[in-house]
């Protein structure tokens, strides 16, 4: 077994499509596909299901995927260890939601694939508090809705991500390629924590109003994305969130896009003004040229188009 197939795994497992996941290794889509089954034959277990129109983790695959991640992890802080031990690396303060909402990893990886010398401190909070790190100087950089920004802060657009609902595979809107949003009303509708995503928690709520009714909510709250993904599973509720939030699902749910009308969340990168960071730039161009490579500017791409 070797390291880059557990990166290629990884990598493949976030984006549940062959074509985006060779893009961002920079290999062809044959390549990547002979890496897999090799992978997979070493193993002794199929981590993938694959079809036509979809690709996704058994759960033999989304256990493996956990410790691949811990592997690489490993792996990266061993070489910027020794590297430290050379002389201080610069280091960057980011600012993440939830590991579940794949936008600022899949641009840290980048960052860290063509700046290897730039250190990175991940702070996880949610976005109100993000912005407030931001405006003292804990934070050089963070993601969110640049529309909930204070004064000072700089935003730099970078995904366009459909809105979509997360639905047990059995379920009546599964069987949908698109939902209308209208379908939601019936629904019992999970929303995210507010201290977390207050911001995209309106967002739901304005859309649902917009089709006509106001949702009924789920009386509870989840501390992660991956808690709302089981008590989805249990078909307790329903859970409207971003595309990106599809790498950590739960086997046994599936997302399926929300049409009529078709919603995207505007996730931008925010940074202050004032602050002195050289690495900012960096990072924003980066995010620049993997937003280009992956089409997350374009408004009616759909994430589910794998093959």
């Amino acid at each position: 077994m070797e390291l880059r197939q557990l990166r290629y795994f990884v990598t493949l497992a976030e984006e549940l499509h062959f074509g985006r996941a060779a893009a961002r290794e920079h290999i062809v889509q044959s390549a990547l596909s002979q890496q897999i089954q090799r992978l997979e034959r070493e193993l002794g277990v199929v981590l993938l299901d694959r079809s036509t129109h979809h690709v996704g983790l058994t759960p033999a695959g989304a256990a493996f995927l956990v410790e691949a991640r811990l592997i690489l992890d490993h792996v990266g802080r061993a070489v910027q260890a020794a590297r430290n031990a050379v002389g201080p690396a610069p280091t960057l303060r980011v600012g993440i939601i939830d590991a579940g909402y794949d936008s600022m990893p899949q641009i840290l990886r980048e960052l860290q694939r063509t700046h290897p010398a730039i250190r990175i401190h991940q702070v996880e909070a949610g976005t109100p508090e993000q912005y407030r790190q931001l405006a003292d100087g804990r934070l050089d950089i963070a993601i969110g809705l640049a529309l909930q920004t204070s004064a000072g802060v700089a935003s730099k657009l970078i995904r366009l991500d459909p809105l979509g609902v997360l639905v047990p595979e059995d379920h009546r809107l599964a069987g949908m390629d698109h939902v209308p949003v209208a379908a939601l009303a019936d629904e019992l509708l999970l929303l995210g924590e507010e201290s977390q995503t207050p911001e995209l928690n309106q967002l739901v709520i304005e859309l649902c109003r917009s089709a006509g009714f106001t949702p009924t909510i789920y009386q509870g709250t989840v501390e992660s994305t991956r808690a709302a993904a089981d008590l989805v599973l249990q078909h307790r509720c329903v859970h409207c969130l971003p595309s990106s939030f599809r790498t950590s699902n739960r086997p046994g749910t599936t997302w399926r896009p929300l049409t009529e009308p078709a919603t995207h969340y505007p996730w931008s990168l925010l940074w202050h003004d004032a602050n002195p960071s050289p690495h900012i730039a960096t990072v924003i161009n980066s995010a620049r040229d993997l937003a280009e490579r992956l089409g997350w500017l374009e408004p009616t791409r759909h994430s589910d188009d794998a093959v």
